[in-house]
């Protein structure tokens, strides 16, 4: 007999099964979260203000991810509706120093990160007298520090009291091997595994975890489990001419203490200026950009917090509507034909779908299913980013 084929188990995610994520801007107070907040959304409900706890309650705006995939889509169809790929930012109130313990807004604060799915940490790198300093003066690996260390110890109090709670109900079990009980005691020894990692100033996003751990952290919804991208607010000068005295010294601390999270330099003060002074002029903008030989990072930093969150996205296309729809990597053809509508994915039949590439080579569907390039997929096929997807329902 041939020997059994051996199917390799899918690793599981760390984070909420969802496609509709939220990612929040954290940071200490007056630090640009605000003002990053204001260009992203196109708008002013982040208060801007040069004092600690200018944003107390959180505000969120639907952001749209740039795709040069989409632009080239809308061209060749030229649709009357467009819905390009949206992500969920959320201005979060600064954090200071004894968050953990409720100090300042803390409670607030982590409260309101835990809703969140991934975080943008926005980091001081500029020296500004008119700009306060809750801490009184600018060190940014300092501050660093402070956020990490607040959103460990936070955790670490959760983990702790849920590991006491499960200790508690082993201590009643009947002693019988039952699964209810193996399962607890299995939870258990996963909650220890995230305390000691915790315990050792380790983040738990950083840890090695198999599927069945993965399960248990996703619902404890911890602060170090959310994936991070480190963006670092530098004056229009230094981010033009590329060179800031921080920026070693915050690298070298990302690689000790959160080996592979991404680092974005960026310039709050130039975006600033950019979107004041360019609001309807594209032609205007980009011969300002290549004036001062940079780049605006806003669309790149949407970009990174989109894929930081595990999210790709399909394209339905016709002379009606170009639209991308967001659903999270790895996801089979009935639940990505279900963000249409709940009904796509109970009565799903097939999926007609061609790759972005095969289109763009060929110029019309027409040609891309005369080469053969358009295929039938059923329930078991993993949409792709940058599918193109026609469903079939029953």
């Amino acid at each position: 007999m041939p020997p059994k084929k051996v199917v390799a188990e899918k690793k599981a995610m760390l984070g909420r099964p969802s496609n509709n994520l939220q990612i929040g801007i954290v940071g200490m107070p007056n630090v640009g979260k605000s003002s990053l907040f204001n260009i992203m959304s196109r708008c002013d409900l982040g208060k801007v203000a040069n004092f600690p706890y200018a944003t107390i309650e959180p505000e969120e705006a639907r952001v749209s991810v740039p795709d040069e995939r989409f632009d080239w889509l809308v061209d060749l169809y030229k649709p009357k509706s467009v819905v390009p790929a949206f992500l969920t930012c959320v201005d979060i109130a600064g954090l200071t120093k004894g968050a953990s313990t409720g100090a300042g807004l803390g409670n607030n604060f982590l409260a309101n990160v835990r809703a969140v799915d991934g975080i943008f940490q926005v980091i001081r790198a500029f020296d500004d007298a008119e700009v306060i300093h809750v801490e009184g003066d600018v060190d940014p690996v300092r501050d660093m520090s402070i956020i990490s260390q607040e959103l460990r110890l936070k955790d670490a109090e959760w983990v702790e009291k849920k590991a006491d709670a499960l200790k508690k109900t082993l201590r009643g079990a009947t002693g019988t091997a039952n699964l209810r009980d193996k399962a607890l005691k299995e939870e258990y020894d996963t909650v220890c595994k995230v305390l000691e990692l915790l315990q050792a100033d380790k983040d738990v996003r950083k840890g090695t975890w198999s599927n069945k751990e993965i399960d248990v952290i996703n619902d404890l919804m911890l602060l170090t489990a959310k994936p991070v991208t480190y963006l670092v607010n530098l004056s229009e000068r230094d981010y033009i001419r590329k060179k800031n005295k921080w920026l070693p010294k915050i690298k070298a601390w990302i690689d000790e203490n959160a080996p592979g999270d991404l680092l974005i330099p960026f310039s709050v003060a130039l975006e600033e200026r950019l979107a004041m002074e360019f609001a309807d002029d594209a032609a205007g903008l980009k011969g300002e950009l290549e004036k001062i030989g940079t780049q605006s990072q806003i669309g790149k930093i949407m970009k990174i917090g989109y894929q930081s969150l595990n999210l790709i996205h399909y394209f339905t296309c016709g002379p009606d509507e170009v639209r991308a729809w967001t659903i999270r990597s790895g996801l089979p053809a009935p639940k990505a034909a279900g963000v249409i509508h709940t009904d796509f994915e109970k009565n799903f039949v097939c999926g007609e779908i061609m790759q972005f590439s095969d289109l763009q080579e060929y110029k019309s569907e027409s040609a891309v299913k005369a080469a053969g390039k358009q295929q039938q997929k059923g329930k078991t096929y993993e949409v792709l980013d940058g599918d193109i997807c026609y469903w079939k329902a029953g």
